[in-house]
C-alpha cells in the first residue's frame, strides 16, 4: 500500500486526484498548507507526495525543497513528490527543484498513476 499526501488548496484538484487514485495500492491524506506539508510528510511516513503547481503562497518547487530538508534533518531518504503542472513548459522547473515526477493538467488516472510508480520505483 502507497501511502499518498495530496497537497492541494483547489477543491477540485484534490478531487481529480482522488478519483484517478481511488483504488488500491493507495491511501491517500489530503492537506493544504504548504508550509507544514513536509513536516506532515515525515510525520505521516508517506510514500510519495504529490503537489500542486502552486498551492497557497508556495509553489510545488518549494515544496520540493522543504521535503528534501526535512527528511534530510530527519535522516530520511528522500520522499519523492510529484508537480501537477499547469503547463507542459514548467516541467524543467520541476526537474531543477528535484521532482522525482510530474504530470500536467488535466491528467489521466493512467498518466499519474504511471507518474507515481515511476517516482517511487515500483
Amino acid at each position: 500500500m502507497s501511502r499518498v499526501l495530496v497537497l492541494a488548496d483547489e477543491p477540485w484538484v484534490r478531487n481529480e486526484v482522488h478519483a484517478a487514485l481511488t483504488e488500491p495500492p493507495y491511501t491517500l491524506i489530503d492537506h493544504d498548507d504548504p508550509v507544514t506539508a513536509a513536516a506532515r510528510a515525515v510525520d505521516e511516513a508517506v510514500d510519495v507526495v504529490v503537489t500542486d503547481l502552486q498551492v497557497g503562497s508556495m509553489g510545488g518547487m518549494a515544496v520540493t525543497r522543504d521535503v528534501r530538508d526535512r527528511d534530510a534533518l530527519a535522516g530520511r531518504e528522500f520522499t519523492p513528490v510529484v508537480i501537477l503542472l499547469d503547463r507542459a513548459a514548467d516541467a524543467f522547473l520541476a526537474k531543477r527543484a528535484g521532482a522525482a515526477g510530474w504530470v500536467v493538467k488535466p491528467f489521466t488516472t493512467a498518466t499519474i498513476r504511471e507518474a507515481l510508480e515511476r517516482a517511487t520505483g515500483g
